[in-house]
């Protein structure tokens, strides 16, 4: 799947992209820390799981941003829906349509899943996700687990 705007192509990312997500993907890390060693495990593994989406935005040879999203099935929608896990855009491209592409393409690919709606999480960029047509629908909660939580 390829979504062109004259500058910025969306692609589903490959193997030889780890080296540009994992720098992108150390740029989104806040609540945890990045690491390049649990990327380097993670990342081959999500490119085989038929339900997961990574998309690349590229121009020219520069890597500008990816979407990481999922395919799931539920009760509530009546069928699959759509998650956005991560995206991120890098500061220098944000504005110019490279988040609004990685979101585009992402609905193509779940509408050819067969997908029912589009669901994703956000803290700080609600006036982003407004604009296309997203809306306001739940509040997200989170427990970490750690080796103390599971004993």
């Amino acid at each position: 799947m390829r979504v062109h705007d004259s500058r910025i192509q969306i692609r589903r990312a490959s193997g030889g992209d780890a080296g540009a997500v994992a720098g992108l993907a150390g740029e989104l890390a806040q609540s945890f820390a990045f690491s390049r060693a649990r990327f380097d495990v993670t990342y081959p593994a999500l490119l085989d799981i038929e339900a997961a989406c990574l998309l690349l935005a590229t121009s020219g040879g520069d890597c500008l941003g990816y979407l990481l999203g999922f395919r799931h099935l539920t009760f509530y929608a009546n069928g699959p829906v759509a998650w956005v896990e991560e995206i991120l855009v890098s500061r220098e491209y944000r504005g110019r349509g490279v988040g609004r592409a990685l979101m585009t393409a992402f609905e193509l690919w779940s509408a050819e899943q067969d997908c029912v709606l589009v669901a994703l999480a956000t803290r700080r960029a609600m006036p982003f996700y407004l604009a296309p047509g997203y809306e306001e629908s739940a509040t997200y909660l989170r427990k970490v687990l750690t080796d103390e939580a599971t004993r």
